[in-house]
Protein backbone atom coordinates (compact mmCIF):
# COMPACT_ATOMS: atom_id res chain seq x y z
CA UNK A 1 0.00 0.00 0.00
CA UNK A 2 1.72 3.68 -0.55
CA UNK A 3 1.87 5.52 1.88
CA UNK A 4 0.03 8.62 2.69
CA UNK A 5 2.02 11.72 1.99
CA UNK A 6 4.33 13.33 4.64
CA UNK A 7 4.39 16.45 6.08
CA UNK A 8 7.38 18.55 6.40
CA UNK A 9 8.45 21.94 7.55
CA UNK A 10 11.31 23.69 6.19
CA UNK A 11 14.35 24.09 8.21
CA UNK A 12 15.20 27.99 9.47
CA UNK A 13 18.39 28.18 11.17
CA UNK A 14 21.27 25.52 12.14
CA UNK A 15 21.14 25.05 15.19
CA UNK A 16 24.27 22.88 16.42
CA UNK A 17 22.78 20.01 18.53
CA UNK A 18 24.53 17.11 20.24
CA UNK A 19 24.07 12.76 19.23
CA UNK A 20 21.58 11.37 21.04
CA UNK A 21 22.00 7.68 22.22
CA UNK A 22 18.09 6.15 21.53
CA UNK A 23 15.16 7.96 21.15
CA UNK A 24 12.74 7.62 24.45
CA UNK A 25 9.05 7.77 22.51
CA UNK A 26 10.06 5.15 20.46
CA UNK A 27 7.04 2.28 21.39
CA UNK A 28 6.92 -1.10 20.38
CA UNK A 29 3.84 -2.19 17.49
CA UNK A 30 0.37 -3.05 18.05
CA UNK A 31 0.06 -7.11 18.12
CA UNK A 32 0.28 -7.78 13.92
CA UNK A 33 -2.81 -8.42 11.80
CA UNK A 34 -2.97 -12.15 10.22
CA UNK A 35 -0.87 -12.25 7.26
CA UNK A 36 -2.44 -12.77 3.93
CA UNK A 37 -1.69 -16.12 2.72
CA UNK A 38 -1.48 -15.69 -1.04
CA UNK A 39 1.38 -14.91 -2.81
CA UNK A 40 1.55 -11.50 -4.98
CA UNK A 41 3.54 -12.11 -8.54
CA UNK A 42 6.24 -10.44 -6.95
CA UNK A 43 6.94 -12.98 -5.00
CA UNK A 44 7.59 -15.67 -7.58
CA UNK A 45 9.72 -13.76 -10.13
CA UNK A 46 11.35 -15.78 -12.58
CA UNK A 47 15.08 -16.43 -12.15
CA UNK A 48 17.74 -15.39 -14.16
CA UNK A 49 21.30 -15.76 -14.86
CA UNK A 50 22.52 -12.79 -11.97
CA UNK A 51 21.48 -11.58 -9.08
CA UNK A 52 19.09 -8.71 -9.65
CA UNK A 53 20.83 -6.95 -6.51
CA UNK A 54 24.34 -7.75 -7.04
CA UNK A 55 24.74 -9.30 -10.75
CA UNK A 56 26.70 -12.04 -9.51
CA UNK A 57 25.82 -15.47 -10.89
CA UNK A 58 22.51 -16.83 -9.06
CA UNK A 59 19.98 -18.80 -10.16
CA UNK A 60 17.88 -18.86 -6.94
CA UNK A 61 15.48 -15.96 -5.98
CA UNK A 62 15.41 -15.96 -2.07
CA UNK A 63 13.06 -13.56 0.21
CA UNK A 64 14.55 -9.97 1.25
CA UNK A 65 14.99 -9.22 4.63
CA UNK A 66 15.69 -5.55 5.24
CA UNK A 67 16.98 -4.78 8.53
CA UNK A 68 17.91 -1.34 10.34
CA UNK A 69 21.10 -1.33 11.84
CA UNK A 70 23.08 0.81 14.32
CA UNK A 71 25.94 3.06 12.55
CA UNK A 72 27.32 5.11 15.67
CA UNK A 73 30.85 4.65 17.38
CA UNK A 74 28.73 3.13 19.90
CA UNK A 75 27.56 0.46 17.77
CA UNK A 76 29.93 -0.79 16.01
CA UNK A 77 31.64 -3.02 14.66
CA UNK A 78 28.16 -4.38 12.71
CA UNK A 79 27.58 -8.05 12.47
CA UNK A 80 26.11 -9.46 9.12
CA UNK A 81 26.60 -6.16 7.14
CA UNK A 82 29.25 -8.53 5.20
CA UNK A 83 26.77 -10.40 3.43
CA UNK A 84 24.49 -7.99 2.76
CA UNK A 85 23.11 -7.48 -0.83
CA UNK A 86 23.08 -3.35 -0.54
CA UNK A 87 23.50 -1.26 2.01
CA UNK A 88 21.56 1.99 2.35
CA UNK A 89 23.14 5.02 4.51
CA UNK A 90 20.35 7.29 5.64
CA UNK A 91 20.51 10.38 7.73
CA UNK A 92 18.32 10.49 11.09
CA UNK A 93 18.02 12.68 13.73
CA UNK A 94 21.38 15.11 15.48
CA UNK A 95 23.03 14.78 12.19
CA UNK A 96 23.90 10.85 12.42
CA UNK A 97 23.21 7.97 9.85
CA UNK A 98 21.80 4.62 10.25
CA UNK A 99 21.87 1.73 7.89
CA UNK A 100 19.60 -0.11 5.78
CA UNK A 101 20.66 -3.38 4.84
CA UNK A 102 18.92 -5.30 2.52
CA UNK A 103 19.86 -9.70 2.20
CA UNK A 104 18.74 -11.98 -0.37
CA UNK A 105 21.10 -13.82 -1.97
CA UNK A 106 23.49 -14.36 1.11
CA UNK A 107 21.61 -14.45 4.62
CA UNK A 108 24.01 -14.57 7.48
CA UNK A 109 22.95 -16.23 10.75
CA UNK A 110 22.83 -12.64 12.89
CA UNK A 111 22.89 -9.02 12.46
CA UNK A 112 23.18 -6.08 14.33
CA UNK A 113 23.01 -3.84 16.67
CA UNK A 114 18.91 -3.45 15.67
CA UNK A 115 17.35 0.06 16.17
CA UNK A 116 14.69 1.31 15.73
CA UNK A 117 12.90 2.49 12.63
CA UNK A 118 12.13 5.68 10.63
CA UNK A 119 9.77 6.90 8.08
CA UNK A 120 12.54 7.43 4.96
CA UNK A 121 12.36 3.29 5.64
CA UNK A 122 9.22 2.81 4.76
CA UNK A 123 9.59 4.90 1.74
CA UNK A 124 12.61 2.66 0.45
CA UNK A 125 10.65 -0.73 1.25
CA UNK A 126 8.42 -0.51 -1.38
CA UNK A 127 10.87 -1.13 -4.54
CA UNK A 128 11.65 -4.90 -3.38
CA UNK A 129 7.76 -5.91 -3.08
CA UNK A 130 6.74 -6.69 0.19
CA UNK A 131 10.23 -7.27 2.09
CA UNK A 132 10.65 -8.46 5.77
CA UNK A 133 11.39 -5.51 7.94
CA UNK A 134 13.77 -6.01 11.18
CA UNK A 135 13.68 -3.28 13.47
CA UNK A 136 13.43 -2.73 17.48
CA UNK A 137 10.46 0.11 18.10
CA UNK A 138 9.55 3.58 16.54
CA UNK A 139 8.04 6.29 17.48
CA UNK A 140 3.93 5.76 18.23
CA UNK A 141 2.82 7.87 15.67
CA UNK A 142 5.10 6.39 13.34
CA UNK A 143 3.12 2.77 14.14
CA UNK A 144 -0.22 3.46 11.68
CA UNK A 145 2.11 4.12 8.95
CA UNK A 146 4.06 1.01 9.88
CA UNK A 147 1.06 -0.97 9.88
CA UNK A 148 0.23 0.16 5.93
CA UNK A 149 3.53 0.04 4.35
CA UNK A 150 4.80 -2.39 2.04
CA UNK A 151 6.56 -5.09 4.15
CA UNK A 152 5.84 -7.55 6.54
CA UNK A 153 6.97 -6.68 9.89
CA UNK A 154 9.30 -8.84 11.96
CA UNK A 155 10.37 -6.27 14.55
CA UNK A 156 11.55 -7.12 18.00
CA UNK A 157 7.48 -6.62 19.56
CA UNK A 158 6.47 -8.77 16.88
CA UNK A 159 8.87 -10.92 16.83
CA UNK A 160 10.53 -11.70 19.95
CA UNK A 161 12.08 -14.94 19.97
CA UNK A 162 14.20 -13.69 17.07
CA UNK A 163 16.02 -11.17 19.23
CA UNK A 164 18.53 -11.70 21.92
CA UNK A 165 20.88 -9.35 23.75
CA UNK A 166 24.94 -9.67 22.47
CA UNK A 167 27.30 -10.49 25.55
CA UNK A 168 29.91 -7.67 25.82
CA UNK A 169 27.75 -5.22 24.24
CA UNK A 170 25.45 -2.52 26.17
CA UNK A 171 22.23 -1.30 25.86
CA UNK A 172 20.61 0.02 23.27
CA UNK A 173 23.64 -1.43 21.24
CA UNK A 174 23.56 -5.14 21.97
CA UNK A 175 20.19 -6.27 20.23
CA UNK A 176 21.38 -8.76 17.93
CA UNK A 177 18.72 -11.06 15.23
CA UNK A 178 18.81 -14.54 13.87
CA UNK A 179 17.88 -13.99 10.58
CA UNK A 180 16.39 -17.51 10.27
CA UNK A 181 14.12 -16.73 12.56
CA UNK A 182 13.13 -13.38 11.15
CA UNK A 183 12.36 -14.91 7.51
CA UNK A 184 10.43 -18.05 9.14
CA UNK A 185 7.97 -15.25 10.69
CA UNK A 186 7.17 -13.43 7.17
CA UNK A 187 7.12 -16.73 5.02
CA UNK A 188 5.16 -14.65 2.21
CA UNK A 189 8.24 -12.31 1.73
CA UNK A 190 8.81 -10.93 -2.18
CA UNK A 191 12.06 -12.41 -3.19
CA UNK A 192 14.58 -10.62 -5.17
CA UNK A 193 13.25 -8.93 -8.18
CA UNK A 194 14.11 -6.23 -10.62
CA UNK A 195 15.10 -2.74 -8.74
CA UNK A 196 16.53 -0.99 -11.90
CA UNK A 197 20.27 -1.77 -11.17
CA UNK A 198 22.11 -2.88 -14.16
CA UNK A 199 25.65 -4.53 -13.69
CA UNK A 200 28.56 -4.95 -16.36
CA UNK A 201 31.53 -2.75 -17.96
CA UNK A 202 31.87 0.24 -16.87
CA UNK A 203 31.31 3.37 -19.29
CA UNK A 204 33.82 3.32 -22.20
CA UNK A 205 34.15 7.42 -21.04
CA UNK A 206 33.00 9.63 -18.70
CA UNK A 207 34.95 8.47 -15.83
CA UNK A 208 37.90 10.21 -14.13
CA UNK A 209 40.66 8.47 -11.77
CA UNK A 210 39.60 9.21 -8.15
CA UNK A 211 41.56 7.02 -5.29
CA UNK A 212 39.35 8.15 -3.03
CA UNK A 213 35.72 9.95 -2.31
CA UNK A 214 34.12 11.51 1.19
CA UNK A 215 30.34 11.96 2.05
CA UNK A 216 29.34 14.39 4.93
CA UNK A 217 26.05 14.85 6.24
CA UNK A 218 25.63 17.08 9.24
CA UNK A 219 27.48 14.94 12.17
CA UNK A 220 28.86 12.05 10.17
CA UNK A 221 31.07 11.48 7.05
CA UNK A 222 32.22 8.45 4.97
CA UNK A 223 35.46 8.09 2.56
CA UNK A 224 35.72 5.49 0.31
CA UNK A 225 39.56 4.71 -0.78
CA UNK A 226 40.32 2.59 -3.72
CA UNK A 227 42.00 -0.49 -2.95
CA UNK A 228 43.73 -1.66 -6.25
CA UNK A 229 44.56 -5.07 -4.59
CA UNK A 230 41.90 -5.67 -3.22
CA UNK A 231 39.51 -4.02 -6.21
CA UNK A 232 37.08 -2.51 -3.43
CA UNK A 233 36.41 0.75 -2.62
CA UNK A 234 37.35 0.58 1.25
CA UNK A 235 35.26 2.40 3.88
CA UNK A 236 35.89 4.67 6.60
CA UNK A 237 33.74 6.81 8.90
CA UNK A 238 34.25 9.49 11.15
CA UNK A 239 37.92 8.80 10.16
CA UNK A 240 38.56 5.41 11.57
CA UNK A 241 38.39 2.16 9.25
CA UNK A 242 34.69 0.69 9.65
CA UNK A 243 35.54 -2.88 10.48
CA UNK A 244 32.94 -5.79 10.60
CA UNK A 245 32.40 -8.34 13.59
CA UNK A 246 33.11 -11.08 11.37
CA UNK A 247 37.00 -9.66 10.49
CA UNK A 248 38.79 -7.15 7.89
CA UNK A 249 37.35 -3.41 6.96
CA UNK A 250 33.99 -3.66 5.06
CA UNK A 251 34.05 -2.83 1.82
CA UNK A 252 32.18 -2.93 -1.63
CA UNK A 253 33.14 -2.76 -5.26
CA UNK A 254 30.11 -0.45 -6.34
CA UNK A 255 29.93 2.88 -3.84
CA UNK A 256 26.63 5.16 -5.29
CA UNK A 257 26.48 8.67 -3.63
CA UNK A 258 22.71 9.14 -4.55
CA UNK A 259 21.80 13.12 -3.84
CA UNK A 260 18.24 13.60 -2.44
CA UNK A 261 16.04 16.08 -1.35
CA UNK A 262 16.00 15.83 2.47
CA UNK A 263 13.34 17.41 4.42
CA UNK A 264 12.50 18.05 7.85
CA UNK A 265 9.51 15.24 8.55
CA UNK A 266 6.65 14.96 11.32
CA UNK A 267 8.49 12.78 13.53
CA UNK A 268 10.98 14.17 16.10
CA UNK A 269 12.93 13.05 19.09
CA UNK A 270 12.38 14.11 22.91
CA UNK A 271 14.75 16.67 22.15
CA UNK A 272 13.06 17.88 19.67
CA UNK A 273 15.29 17.13 17.08
CA UNK A 274 13.34 16.32 13.57
CA UNK A 275 13.86 13.23 12.16
CA UNK A 276 14.64 13.52 8.22
CA UNK A 277 12.66 12.81 5.19
CA UNK A 278 14.92 11.14 2.56
CA UNK A 279 12.89 11.52 -1.04
CA UNK A 280 14.31 8.32 -2.92
CA UNK A 281 11.37 9.04 -5.41
CA UNK A 282 11.80 11.79 -8.55
CA UNK A 283 14.64 12.16 -10.10
CA UNK A 284 18.31 13.55 -9.63
CA UNK A 285 22.32 13.22 -9.46
CA UNK A 286 24.61 10.53 -8.35
CA UNK A 287 28.15 9.86 -8.32
CA UNK A 288 29.19 6.08 -8.73
CA UNK A 289 32.15 5.60 -7.76
CA UNK A 290 33.86 1.80 -9.63
CA UNK A 291 37.09 0.34 -10.53
CA UNK A 292 38.68 3.26 -9.05
CA UNK A 293 37.11 6.34 -11.32
CA UNK A 294 34.10 8.40 -10.34
CA UNK A 295 31.18 8.76 -12.97
CA UNK A 296 28.77 11.18 -13.30
CA UNK A 297 25.41 9.73 -13.34
CA UNK A 298 21.53 10.49 -12.94
CA UNK A 299 18.68 8.36 -11.26
CA UNK A 300 15.16 8.36 -11.56
CA UNK A 301 12.73 6.39 -9.47
CA UNK A 302 8.86 7.24 -10.77
CA UNK A 303 7.05 5.63 -8.12
CA UNK A 304 7.58 3.70 -4.24
CA UNK A 305 6.72 0.54 -6.16
CA UNK A 306 9.29 1.26 -8.86
CA UNK A 307 13.00 0.44 -8.45
CA UNK A 308 15.50 3.23 -9.36
CA UNK A 309 17.23 3.07 -12.18
CA UNK A 310 20.80 4.79 -12.49
CA UNK A 311 22.23 6.39 -15.97
CA UNK A 312 25.07 8.27 -17.46
CA UNK A 313 24.59 11.70 -18.64
CA UNK A 314 23.70 10.38 -22.08
CA UNK A 315 21.39 8.76 -20.63
CA UNK A 316 22.91 4.90 -21.11
CA UNK A 317 22.42 2.69 -18.33
CA UNK A 318 24.88 3.23 -15.59
CA UNK A 319 26.67 -0.33 -14.70
CA UNK A 320 27.81 -1.47 -11.49
CA UNK A 321 30.71 -3.56 -10.61
CA UNK A 322 29.34 -6.84 -9.54
CA UNK A 323 28.98 -6.94 -5.84
CA UNK A 324 27.34 -5.43 -2.99
CA UNK A 325 26.30 -2.18 -3.93
CA UNK A 326 26.44 0.87 -0.85
CA UNK A 327 24.15 3.29 -1.86
CA UNK A 328 25.13 6.92 0.37
CA UNK A 329 21.94 8.60 0.51
CA UNK A 330 23.35 12.15 0.79
CA UNK A 331 22.24 15.74 0.09
CA UNK A 332 23.55 18.80 -1.36
CA UNK A 333 22.00 20.93 0.96
CA UNK A 334 21.86 19.18 4.19
CA UNK A 335 18.95 19.69 6.44
CA UNK A 336 20.30 19.95 9.94
CA UNK A 337 17.54 18.94 12.53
Amino acid sequence: MRLPRMITVTLAGTAVLLPVAACSSEKPAPPAAPQAATATPSQTPDAGPGHPFTGLPDEARKPVLAVKIENTAAGKPQMGLKSADIVYVEQVEAGLTRLMAIFSSKIPAKVGPVRSARVSDLHIAPQFGKPAFAYSGAQTKMLPLIAEASLYDVGDSRNAGAYFRQPGRFAPYNLFANTKKLLSAAPKASKAKDIGFTFGDAPAEGGVDKKSWTVRWPAARFTFNWSEAKKQWMIWQDGKKDMAAEGGQLSAPTIVIQYTKTVRSQFHDKNQSYTPLVHTTGKGSAIVLRDGKAYKAKWERESEESGTTFTTPEGEPMNFAPGQVWVALASRKPVIP
